[in-house]
Order: C-alpha cells, then sequence, then structure tokens
C-alpha cells in the first residue's frame, strides 16, 4: 500500500491530540493559575523492517504528538479585594498538602478558604478524647496550605495576617499535571526550597492561556486534518486505479 496513506493515518489522528489539547486550553481560559499546554511533535523514523517471506513492511511515517509541554509563563494579575485570595509576583508555587493522603502538590492558583477540621486530642487517663475544631487556609477542594515552614497555617480569623509558603522547584519541565491546576513533582524535578518571591494579597493570577492564540491552533490542526484526509482518499484512489489496472 502507498505510503502516503499510512503518513495520512498517522497525521488524523495526531491532529485529533493536537485539537484535545488546543480545546483543554480553550476550557481552562477563566481559571486562574492555568497553565497552558504546548503540544510538541516529532518525525517517525522513515525506513521499512523485513517481514514474512523477505516482504518489507513500514517501520513508521508521519509525525507524533510526543508530549504536551507546559507554557509557565506567568498569566495577568486580577484584583479581587477577597482577603483570602493570594497572587505570586515572579517564580513559585504554592504547596498545598492533602490531609487523607499525605500527598503534596504545587499550584499558582491562590484562591483560598477557611476550612474547618477535627482534631482528636487525647484525654488524661480514663477520660474521652477531646475533639477539637482547628480552622485551616485552604484551597478550594480542602487540601491544606503549608506556611514557608512546610506545616499547614492555621487560622482564627478570616482577616488575619497569614504567611503563605511560596516554594521553587528545580526543574519544571515534566512536572506531573493532576487536575484542579495542580502538578506533582517526581524524582527528574529535583529539589524544592523556599522562595523570597513576593505575595499579593487580593489578587489572583489568571490563566496564561491566550483565546486568540488557542483558537489560531485550532484553526491550523483542523485544516490539517482536512488535509490528510484528503491525502488519504487520495491514495485509495490511486492504489484503487493500479488495483484495477492490474486485474484488467
Amino acid at each position: 500500500m502507498l505510503q502516503a496513506f499510512y503518513s495520512a493515518t498517522v497525521g488524523a489522528q495526531q491532529q485529533m491530540q493536537r485539537l484535545n489539547v488546543y480545546a483543554n486550553n480553550i476550557s481552562n481560559v477563566n481559571t486562574y493559575g492555568y497553565k497552558a499546554q504546548v503540544p510538541a511533535f516529532q518525525a517517525l523514523m522513515y525506513g521499512m523492517l523485513d517481514g514474512i517471506d523477505g516482504s518489507q513492511l513500514p517501520r513508521g511515517s508521519g509525525t507524533v504528538m510526543a508530549l504536551t509541554g507546559t507554557d509557565m509563563g506567568d498569566g495577568a494579575m486580577e484584583e479581587t479585594g477577597r482577603n483570602l485570595d493570594y497572587a505570586i509576583v515572579g517564580d513559585g508555587f504554592f504547596a498545598v498538602y492533602e490531609p487523607a493522603t499525605g500527598e503534596v502538590t504545587f499550584t499558582r492558583d491562590g484562591s483560598f478558604t477557611m476550612n474547618a477540621y477535627q482534631e482528636v486530642e487525647e484525654g488524661a487517663e480514663g477520660e474521652e478524647p477531646v475533639v477539637n475544631t482547628v480552622y485551616y487556609l485552604c484551597d478550594g477542594e480542602g487540601r491544606q496550605v503549608l506556611g514557608p515552614d512546610g506545616y499547614p497555617i492555621p487560622m482564627t480569623d478570616p482577616n488575619q495576617e497569614l504567611n503563605i509558603g511560596v516554594f521553587t522547584i528545580q526543574y519544571k519541565d515534566g512536572l506531573e499535571r493532576v487536575g484542579s491546576g495542580r502538578f506533582a513533582m517526581g524524582e527528574k524535578n529535583g529539589l524544592v526550597w523556599a522562595s523570597d518571591s513576593k505575595v499579593l494579597q487580593g489578587f489572583l493570577e489568571s490563566s496564561n492561556a491566550d483565546l486568540a492564540n488557542e483558537l489560531s491552533g485550532v484553526i491550523e490542526a483542523q485544516r490539517s486534518y482536512s488535509y490528510v484526509l484528503r491525502m488519504m482518499t487520495t491514495a485509495d484512489d490511486v492504489e484503487t486505479t493500479i488495483n484495477a489496472l492490474a486485474n484488467g
């Protein structure tokens, strides 16, 4: 079969994945702290493989979306006036702790809340344990925000002045997206340490996904998809003609 048919088939599939990336960015244009994904392509290896009875089989053709990188550029600052909204000026992430699993993840979304937790304190000998209600600064899903010392931030008043921790990750490439604008570190991301970046209270960082750029990418992917489908149709027509001539 013509190599063009294989190239077109791979191209159609990859352009669909490219469209998914742009669609996800567009859906998060208004998500605070969101970092846009950037599709990256690489060429497949050209050549043939030895098949059964010496037949030659295609090794690969066209291009493939090798990975989706992350644009870590800053988003615009938006003033909200809320005491529990925070934005980082410069490099760094907020760290949030999941009490149920002990997982620590990182985010640029500083739209925090004040959540209550029940903590059990052992009573004196022969007495029942004491249940205390403790309030912590949390993200919108109940994860506790960490201070510069790496511990959750207790609260007594939503208007109190808080010392929010900002952390720098040594290597940002390859951070794993885990939903809600959060990132998880792996071994390849190196070390993490407290940053001296400034934090603005009453502000939030907007998404850095630019709607105009994302729509331009959608148009490019749609046109590329239509072109590879036309290539596929043409390759099929050529194959049909050759077979007809050979059998005629």
